[in-house]
């Protein structure tokens, strides 16, 4: 049954190209053409048309070479707008796709870029549930806001796009099928409540001494030491040369996040827990490293370091 179900779908294939072939994903950049474009008549269309019958049998019925006339230019007029409605998305082209970061169960928004040749009007989108509007300019790109819903972390891959339009007068509807070969990364949902992370070696309240802004102590006088920094009001009452000592705390604790540290979780509460702990080091701005099965982050800081880790647990298996 299988290998039979297999020998229809390759005639099929080679029969019907354009009801088979872009069902599957493709690369971009994706343009449309006559072999990938539908178009039939809408409602209003079916309705207009069966009104110039009527015209055209009453035209000739009673002789009237002036309802004749119109009803032609009707015809003529309505026959233009399948050709309209069919260039309006004729040479259109999906040229880029570009999405951005979200956490599982939030909407990630995407941008989708089109190119073309020319001005097209009254083009409509529609990605699931959701549909927008948009046109082309004499400058021939334009680019497009969407939202995806998501569900799990990890990759998504995007879902087939149908791109319409009824554009001039609405009696035709031309449509066709877009399904790019392009996924977007999903981030994992942070838990919402934990433990915090093991405290690092140093404690963030210590101070390393050195040359800074604020007066730490003074010391004995060493060989090398600058003499702006000696103390000469405390050296008059002390036998040895005193040398003032500055520190400043440091800007930035530093956390080990590991993954060896949650053994009695599992994967998913591992990675929950990582996420939140990630979220907490770029909300107190420390300096944080990440070690996960497979890689090992250095310590950074800054939306990139956050983009790269929260990328990482993400991809986890």
């Amino acid at each position: 049954m299988r290998n039979l179900l297999q020998r229809l779908y390759q005639r099929a294939e080679r029969r019907l190209p354009a009801l088979t072939r872009y069902r599957r994903p493709e690369n971009l950049p994706i343009e449309l053409h006559r072999r990938r474009i539908y178009i039939v008549p809408t409602r209003f269309g079916l309705g207009f048309s069966l009104l110039l019958m009527i015209m055209l049998v009453g035209a000739l019925n009673y002789g009237n070479n002036a309802a004749l006339l119109l009803t032609s230019l009707l015809g003529a007029a309505s026959a233009t707008s399948m050709l309209v409605t069919f260039r309006n998305l004729n040479g259109l082209r999906l040229s880029h796709i570009r999405a951005g970061h979200a956490i599982a169960g939030s909407p990630l928004e995407i941008a989708l870029t089109f190119e073309a040749d020319r001005v097209r009007q009254a083009i409509r989108l529609d990605l699931g549930e959701q549909s927008a509007a948009f046109a082309l300019t004499a400058s021939g790109t334009t680019r497009l806001q969407m939202t995806l819903p998501t569900r799990q972390r990890g990759w998504q891959p995007l879902p087939r796009l149908r791109l319409w339009s009824s554009w001039p007068l609405g009696l035709f509807r031309a449509w066709s099928w877009l399904h790019p070969d392009q996924a977007v990364l999903v981030w994992p949902r942070a838990e919402s409540a934990g433990p915090p992370p093991r405290a690092p070696a140093d404690d963030a309240r210590q101070r390393r001494r050195y040359h800074g802004d604020e007066l730490a102590t003074l010391r004995d006088y060493r060989v090398g030491d600058p003499q702006r920094h000696i103390a000469w009001k405390a050296s008059a009452r002390h036998p040895d040369l005193m040398v003032k000592d500055f520190e400043q705390p440091r800007s930035r604790p530093q956390w080990r996040l590991d993954w060896r540290q949650l053994p009695r979780l599992d994967n998913e509460a591992r990675i929950a827990r990582l996420a939140r702990w990630v979220d907490e080091a770029r909300a107190q701005q420390c300096s944080y490293s990440l070690w996960l099965p497979g890689s090992d982050i250095a310590a950074g800081n800054g939306p990139l370091h956050h983009v790269h880790c929260m990328n990482a647990l993400a991809q986890l298996p």
